[in-house]
């Protein structure tokens, strides 16, 4: 179990939260977020490079020069992979990169690795409700108040973002924002904050605490 504490927009505190999510064994819990992670990168590669192998190549049907009498090499097309042009030697082609990892594991790893960060977390409560139009700068202001570095890398985690918000937050180059029910392990651990609305933390709560 973590106790977080919960800020209003100014950075004040205005209460406290609990958040008991069932991670995995110390021991075991490197592998099971390495393993994660890999899957996640893994899944977001398109797998679409292909090259062409001799049999594909255009051209080279005839034989370059006859067998005998040049004193070159023998050739039997100009297609071949030693020649420039040619076709490519154990090149890549299309396949797919996906690893398997069950449910349960999957949610273990998520579970585990936000209750290893949720230490850096600043949980905001009514975060951006006030805010009338984008504004970037009102956003760089609650992370100066609550003691966050905002060239750093942050990962804003909301219920349900408005349009407000999230055109406030797209001018942030490191600054991601993603909704309570979308968490996934490499935003989780690649960001060097977090910042968590009170609502979102319930959703999370409701959301990821059975199996």
């Amino acid at each position: 179990m973590a106790n977080c504490t919960v800020l209003d927009w100014q950075g004040k505190e205005t209460g406290e939260s609990t958040i008991d999510l069932k991670t995995a064994k110390e021991s075991s819990a490197a592998d099971l977020l390495h393993r994660a992670v890999l899957r996640q990168q893994a899944h977001s590669r398109q797998g679409t490079a292909s090259s062409l192998t001799r049999s594909e190549v255009r051209g080279g049907g005839r034989k370059p020069y006859k067998q005998k009498g040049t004193g070159r090499a023998r050739q039997g097309s100009i297609r071949t992979p030693l020649r420039p042009g040619g076709g490519i030697i154990f090149g890549p082609k299309p396949r797919k990169y996906s690893l398997e990892m069950n449910r349960k594991e999957r949610r273990l790893a998520l579970r585990t690795a936000l209750m290893s960060r949720i230490s850096d977390a600043k949980i905001i409560k009514d975060f951006g409700s006030k805010l009338e139009v984008p504004k970037t700068s009102e956003i760089v202001s609650l992370l100066k108040r609550v003691g966050i570095d905002s060239d750093g890398k942050i990962l804003i985690i909301l219920n349900k973002p408005s349009d407000i918000i999230k055109r406030s937050v797209r001018n942030l180059e490191k600054t991601k924002l993603i909704s309570a029910d979308q968490l996934n392990v490499f935003d989780l651990l690649n960001a060097n904050s977090l910042v968590i609305g009170e609502d979102a933390l319930s959703t999370i709560k409701e959301v990821y605490s059975n199996d």
